[in-house]
């Protein structure tokens, strides 16, 4: 009898589970930590054993435009080898993890599309709904399950009860991955009301609601319209104290109309952006049949 074909995955969470059941038994037999997850190392091993004549050879920084963090490219000459890339000037570990990792998902959802290098934007990092660029949002989905699988992720935060962007310091370095990263996980798998917020020189620029908050009818419209942060609010502040880190209970009318709001914020690495971090309470209020709209936001 002939060799049975290995059925290779098609969608961007069966391959990051496989690859996560692979790295986890590699890592019990050789007695080594199961994470962070080395994106570089599992690229090349990995795509030289299931695609040898087209597997990743190059994994490293390359000096790419700002406007880009990463690229998926062919190695020039018709060789059929790929390299994944993150942008050179990019100093923080966890963006690089999590660049890498986006780039090897487009690497194993889309590079037979074309053929041609896809190059990534900052924003195409953040891009994790469906809506906006099926490709990103796959590679995306990718990165999320292959370096924060959904057993260990529950493990690392069910004990969050109130979580701040302070918290969510030890899950990143936990998965070397982005902070902006390990936030966004969260959001997709909590029960509570919550949403992070990117702000930049006073003013929204995106925002992303967990699917309880959304429910309850509480989201931005950053993309819509110009959004400018509540004055009151510790990202408009600039408050950078360490208080401002773990979190304080802001008043009704301020995040909310109707509710307070628990923020914490934290301003990046990007000198210019500020991540916050808003914690609604656990129940919605009672609301009129006219949805009110104030300061930008759907309360």
């Amino acid at each position: 009898m002939g060799q049975k074909e290995i059925r290779l995955p098609t969608t961007a969470k069966g391959w990051a589970v496989r690859l996560s059941q692979i790295i986890k038994i590699a890592n019990d037999i050789h007695g080594l930590a199961r994470f962070p997850v080395k994106v570089s190392e599992i690229a090349r091993d990995f795509t030289a054993n299931v695609y040898p004549g087209a597997a990743i050879t190059a994994v490293d920084g390359r000096p790419l435009s700002k406007n880009f963090e990463g690229a998926l490219m062919p190695k020039p000459g018709g060789s059929g080898e790929w390299g994944i890339f993150y942008n050179s000037a990019i100093s923080s570990p966890g963006r690089i993890n999590f660049t890498l990792a986006h780039e090897l998902g487009h690497y194993l959802l889309h590079r037979q599309l074309s053929g041609d290098p896809i190059y990534c934007a900052r924003r195409d990092l953040w891009t994790w709904d469906s809506a906006y660029g099926r490709m990103e949002a796959e590679a995306n989905e990718f990165a999320s399950f292959l370096l924060m699988p959904l057993d260990d992720f529950r493990q690392q935060t069910d004990g969050l009860r109130r979580p701040s962007v302070a918290d969510f310091e030890r899950v990143k370095d936990h998965y070397a991955v982005s902070l902006t990263a390990a936030i966004l996980k969260w959001l997709d798998t909590t029960s509570k009301r919550a949403m992070i917020v990117i702000s930049r020189y006073g003013f929204i620029d995106w925002s992303r609601s967990s699917e309880p908050l959304l429910k309850s009818g509480v989201y931005f419209r950053a993309k819509q319209e110009t959004t400018p942060l509540p004055d009151a609010s510790l990202a408009a502040l600039q408050d950078t104290s360490a208080e401002a880190a773990t979190g304080k209970m802001l008043h009704e009318g301020i995040w909310s109309v109707q509710e307070p709001v628990f923020e914490s914020v934290l301003f990046s690495e990007y000198h210019d952006m500020a991540i916050s971090l808003l914690i609604y309470p656990d129940d919605a209020p009672r609301r009129p049949w006219a949805v009110e709209v104030s300061q930008g936001f759907v309360d």
